[in-house]
Formats: C-alpha cells, sequence, structure tokens
C-alpha cells in the first residue's frame, strides 16, 4: 500500500460539534456516538481542509501506509448520505439576496462548503451593472465535489485560473447557464486527483457536456488533455469543447473535440 497523508482524529478532543464534516467536501467524516469519525482511509483525499475548522484541535494529518484515495468510492458515498443527516450539512440553498447574510452558527468555512446560487436575471445592454452569473460555491476543481446538484444534467465549464481575467465579457458570454471548475494546469498539484474528479464528475456526476477553456500559453493544454482523458476513461461519453483564449481576451479557436 502507498504512503500517503489521510486524517486523524483524536477523539478525547473532539467535542462533536459537526464543523469538520461540512468542511470535508468528499463527506469523508460523519459523527458517531457524538464523535467526529473518519469513515474510510479511501474517501480521504489527505488535502486537510478541515484541519482549520477544527475548535478544539483535535484534527491532524498523518503519512501512513494505507489504500488510495478512491474518488468514485467517495463520490458514491457523498452522492446518498446516512437517513436522517442533515441535509445542510452537505448543501446550502442560497437565494442572491442571501448572500451577504452572516453563515449559521456552527457553519464551516465557505471555502469548502457546497452551495447552490440562483443568479440574478441578466442586464440587458450596456447600461448598469452585468449580475454575476455563478450558480455554485466552491469552484476550484480540488474542491468541487463531482457528485454536486449543481453537476447533475448541467453543461460545465472547466477554465484556467487566467481565462476570466482575460476575456471581458466571461459572465455573460461563456458562464451564464453553465457550473464552473477553475484550475491551473501549471501551478495546481495532485494533478491526478484531477483526472480523477474530472472523470467522476462524468461517469457519476452525470454532467451534461463539459467544455475546457484555457488560454493559449502551452501549459494550458494540459487542462484539455486532462478532459480529455477522464472521458475516454468513463463508461460514459459527453460532448466535449476546446476554448482558447488569446492574452488580449479573444477567441482563438472554438472547437469540438
Amino acid at each position: 500500500m502507498p504512503l500517503r497523508e489521510v486524517i486523524r482524529i483524536d477523539e478525547e478532543r473532539c467535542d462533536g460539534c459537526g464543523v469538520c464534516i461540512t468542511a470535508c467536501a468528499e463527506a469523508a467524516i460523519r459523527l458517531v456516538d457524538g464523535k467526529a469519525r473518519l469513515i474510510s482511509d479511501a474517501h480521504c483525499d489527505g488535502l486537510g481542509a478541515c484541519l482549520g475548522e477544527c475548535p478544539q484541535g483535535a484534527i491532524s494529518l498523518e503519512t501512513v501506509e494505507t489504500v488510495p484515495f478512491a474518488e468514485l468510492a467517495a463520490s458514491a458515498h457523498l452522492a446518498s448520505p446516512p437517513t436522517g443527516e442533515d441535509p445542510a450539512s452537505t448543501q446550502l440553498a442560497l437565494t442572491p439576496s442571501r448572500r451577504g447574510d452572516e453563515p449559521p452558527a456552527g457553519a464551516s468555512c465557505p471555502g469548502s462548503r457546497t452551495l447552490t446560487l440562483i443568479p440574478n436575471e441578466e442586464v440587458n445592454g450596456d447600461q448598469g451593472r452585468r449580475p454575476s452569473q455563478l450558480r455554485q460555491w466552491p469552484i476550484q476543481l480540488h474542491l468541487v465535489s463531482p457528485t454536486a446538484p449543481y453537476f447533475r444534467d448541467a453543461d460545465v465549464l472547466l477554465a484556467a485560473d487566467c481565462v476570466a481575467f482575460a476575456v471581458g465579457d466571461f459572465h455573460h458570454d461563456h458562464l451564464h447557464g453553465r457550473s464552473l471548475a477553475i484550475a491551473c494546469p501549471k501551478l495546481d498539484t495532485r494533478q491526478e486527483a484531477y483526472l480523477e474528479k474530472l472523470r467522476a464528475m462524468v461517469e457519476v456526476g452525470g454532467v451534461r457536456s463539459l467544455t475546457v477553456m484555457v488560454m493559449q500559453v502551452p501549459c494550458c493544454s494540459g487542462l484539455v488533455a486532462l478532459a480529455r482523458q477522464a472521458i475516454a476513461g468513463s463508461r460514459r461519453s459527453v460532448p466535449l469543447r476546446s476554448v482558447i483564449v488569446g492574452l488580449d481576451g479573444q477567441i482563438l479557436a472554438d472547437r469540438e473535440l
């Protein structure tokens, strides 16, 4: 078995507050007999998003010899929470009017909670401020759950980090009506986790189509390659589109693969 990092929970320190549960994007932690427990090493990706959320400091990362992280198994587990679990621990539905509200007591960092957003109606013409067309949170590929409700039967846009800064009308022309995931194929670590997560989005998450939007720089092509591999390795096929953006924000190529 490989050596890798997984979380360990000190039961003596744990007071059962449950904050770590909503901080775990893979739903690998459950409350059992009033204590937080890791369901299985195979469900823990080792990212450690829950570490900083524990008010008792009961969670740590340990490098151990254990089973590999099983993305598909974790995704299936996330899609079927046990009976009686509070749905708010895995999803919160927010309307635009609540975006500025204070988080509920005991809520985890919004960087890892699954939120479904309802975009405002678009403003027609050039007058006025264009509203955001973001439909969900989180958006970073390491943090999203491949079985999140906003991916089910959705057209998904996988965008390189720099794209939204280069394209002036990114929300209006490209994000509208799509669910989003962002990644940097050059600087982000754990590319194998990206591949497995994209495959899970296609095979288990039920996405309808995938558009990969990248910059014209050579390193960005790695994101398109990952999407190709993910679909090729899945038992389910979806349409794949590649959009290449120039450094001046112009669309240089837009084609189906």
